[in-house]
């Protein structure tokens, strides 16, 4: 290995709006003694991966990959690993993490925020504000505390969510793959099964995607959900577009048969200029920045601070934190 090698590179690609360089200076913050050193062009990339035995990063083409004779971890910048070439990465015994957790307490309170939005209806103040019109509108008919919210996916950002919901006092439902495994916080944890899921359902005012995207959670909140949910409940979604069939919401909004939706994420991605739900008043969007937060780096430095000590420290990768492969 060429003395010039870093111990950790870190590829160019930020996130966010966010140059990779603020995420190379908290890596240097917590690790002194290592050599952090942040790829400023692909050229760098390719000459600094052929000796590193870390590198860290949102991407990591397969082109790439073939230059790292040298690589043993790749901690990846992001909580989805999928856009990986995770093939290549095993036959090469490559260990990888992910950034799960991250994310936990600033989409949390996205979703909170969302949640009290439609509770007090205020955004239907945010229009009469808009027309300069001063004219009583009553918030929502059932207090948070009277509520019912079904929260589906108790990863690191639905256990975020579930642990902000406590404190008002609502009736919690978790909702995952694997129900017993249970959820901490949550008053009940239901798995799948459909007629489980759908006698939750029932009882839901406020319904929360947190899950990630797979063969089992793609369009499962469809034509029947929205017919089992109440007229009055919201449906948000921090997870991903196809969690939720776009026709059968566009229906159920149409036909007042829920009180509203808010999605940081839809099904196309971006949303086109022209499309319906952008004109639904009960409709909140945003453009998939549920995860934007200054503690991003922060956050995700601690991440591989940790594994990297605990590699120093046994000699392995058995035991680092969040390892998918």
């Amino acid at each position: 290995m060429s003395k010039n090698t870093p111990d950790v590179l870190v590829f160019r690609t930020g996130a966010h709006g966010m140059s990779s360089e603020k995420y190379a200076a908290e890596l240097r913050e917590r690790l002194p003694n290592h050599t952090i050193e942040c790829a400023r062009t692909p050229q760098e990339e390719h000459e600094l991966i052929a000796d590193v035995t870390v590198a860290t990063g949102h991407h990591f083409d397969a082109e790439l990959l073939e230059h790292a004779s040298n690589l043993e971890l790749f901690a990846c910048a992001a909580a989805g690993v999928n856009h990986l070439p995770l093939e290549e990465f095993e036959s090469r015994d490559i260990a990888v993490t992910n950034a799960s957790g991250v994310h936990g307490p600033n989409i949390a309170e996205h979703v909170i925020g969302n949640i009290l939005v439609f509770s007090r209806n205020l955004h239907e103040g945010w229009r009469r504000q808009q027309r300069t019109e001063w004219r009583h509108f009553r918030a929502h008919s059932r207090e948070l505390i009277d509520s019912t919210v079904t929260v589906v996916g108790l990863g690191a950002i639905g256990e975020a969510i579930i642990d902000r919901l406590k404190p008002f006092g609502c009736h919690i439902i978790g909702a995952r793959y694997t129900p017993e495994k249970g959820g901490e916080g949550a008053d009940e944890v239901i798995g799948f099964d459909a007629d489980d899921f759908h006698d939750a359902l029932a009882r839901t005012d406020y319904l929360v995607l947190a899950c990630p995207l797979t063969e089992t959670t793609r369009g499962l909140i469809d034509s029947a959900a929205f017919d089992t949910l109440p007229p009055e409940a919201v449906v948000v979604n921090i997870g991903r577009g196809p969690l939720i069939e776009t026709d059968a919401l566009l229906s159920a909004i149409r036909g007042n048969n829920i009180r509203g939706a808010a999605l940081d994420v839809t099904d196309p991605e971006p949303l086109p200029a022209d499309h319906e739900l952008w004109g639904m008043g009960n409709v909140l969007i945003t453009p998939h920045n549920a995860g934007d937060t200054d503690q991003y780096y922060p956050r995700l430095a601690d991440i591989v601070t940790e594994n990297l000590t605990q590699i120093e420290a046994t000699g392995n990768y058995d035991e680092i934190k969040n390892r998918v492969l």
